[in-house]
């Protein structure tokens, strides 16, 4: 007796994955960005606002967050879930469809920080540190932008590293780093003294000489914690030196790969404030009809669902190329640009479809409004990535 497999629907996902873009997951990663967001739907939702204006981050969903199983989630180290990039970046989206900051917390924890560990570590640091970071019984920061310097980190990264016995000592200060007031490793990337070249290194929670001053007054991703991190002779054993980190060829590594999801990101923020528009003017009267029915009203709500849904299919094939270990600098760099102009555009749309209620934030579209501004710049401008996809395109480099 042979039995017939089951055939999705498009009506299985949300209105805003207008091309059925979910139906390309298995059956088990469905469920579980199902799950992703019931809960974004249900125990973010409803306090993300108060947060968002208070500029703080909520410790108390942490513990949810982690029996969602997310973490490190295209990862296949020691206790991670090794599900793939596609399904990351698809929950990437989903988080960021709610808010945007909760989205860039995982990206730093699951993204940034166990990257560089699965990436760049030996196997027994993997075995030492992944298993407890996909619990999320450890968080996880990286640290390598710095105050002086952010697009040209590459040549102008000034935290030096110096060899001192069978250890480091790491001196210089970080800025815009996520998660790590309050994160239990933190991954420094520092340039050695004797050889120059860039190496990075696990500095665990209350280590002697490093120090943190949270960054107040953003307009964008409040809830994140970002700050800068002051590094004064900072001793750090050799067995936590990432291993494989031997030159900024090794970040540029992990940063590949978390640039998509980046690009999910946007996409998602894009989505969340597409679908709040489409809400509200299904519900927002005038002139005694719906402003759905209004024809200029629906032409932004199709350019905006025209910007999510070419957003999502560029990214999704990006990440089958991830999955099939393609994935080239210039593919995430175009992803990325193109994701993140697109949300800026959406999100202006969003906003003006609610006119003067699109500033309130008991809409959500103003938040998105705002946060849209962070993810516009992190993990390299559009004029970075601009170049770089550039340079893969004329074979010439255009930096200057």
């Amino acid at each position: 007796m042979t039995h017939e497999p089951e055939v999705a629907d498009l009506d299985d996902s949300p209105f805003s994955d207008f091309l059925g873009f979910e139906l390309l997951l298995e059956e088990q990663d469905r469920e579980l960005l199902s799950r992703v967001r019931a809960f974004m739907t249900r125990e973010v939702e409803p306090v993300i606002n108060e947060h968002w204006t208070r500029g703080e981050f909520p410790h108390q969903l942490v513990p949810q967050i982690a029996e969602l199983g997310i973490a490190g989630l295209a990862y296949d180290g020691p206790g991670c879930p090794g599900r793939g990039a596609l399904v990351d970046g698809m929950v990437a989206m989903e988080l960021s469809r709610t808010d945007p900051s909760i989205g860039t917390f995982m990206g730093v924890h699951g993204g940034l920080a166990m990257g560089s560990i699965q990436l760049c570590g030996s196997e027994e640091q993997r075995e030492r540190w992944l298993p407890a970071m996909a619990r999320m019984e450890l968080i996880g920061a990286f640290a390598l932008t710095e105050p002086d310097v952010g697009s040209a980190i590459s040549m102008g990264l000034a935290t030096t590293a110096r060899r001192d016995g069978d250890g480091w000592v790491l001196n210089g200060e970080k800025k815009w780093i996520g998660n790590a007031s309050f994160a239990d490793l933190v991954i420094v990337w520092a340039r050695d003294e004797d050889d120059g070249e860039v190496k990075g290194f696990v500095v665990e929670k209350g280590t002697e000489g490093m120090h943190f001053d949270v960054q107040q007054d953003k307009i964008a991703l409040r809830v994140v914690q970002n700050a800068e991190i002051h590094l004064r002779d900072v001793h750090v054993p050799e067995t936590n030196r990432l291993q494989g980190a031997d030159s900024f060829a090794s970040t540029s590594e992990v940063l590949r790969v978390t640039r998509m999801g980046v690009a999910w990101q946007a996409v998602g923020c894009a989505r969340g404030a597409y679908e709040h528009a489409v809400r509200y003017t299904k519900a927002r009267e005038q002139f005694g009809r719906s402003i759905a029915s209004f024809q200029l009203v629906q032409d932004l709500l199709v350019k905006m669902l025209s910007n999510v849904t070419a957003g999502t299919a560029m990214n999704v094939r990006a990440s089958q190329l991830q999955d099939a270990g393609l994935l080239r600098d210039e593919h995430a760099s175009l992803c990325k640009v193109h994701s993140t102009v697109r949300m800026r555009e959406t999100v202006g749309w969003a906003r003006e479809v609610l006119g003067g209620n699109g500033i309130l934030l008991e809409h959500h579209v103003g938040r998105f409004v705002a946060d849209a501004e962070a993810i516009y710049s992190y993990e390299g401008t559009r004029e970075i990535n601009t170049l770089i996809v550039g340079r893969a395109i004329t074979g010439e480099s255009a930096f200057v």
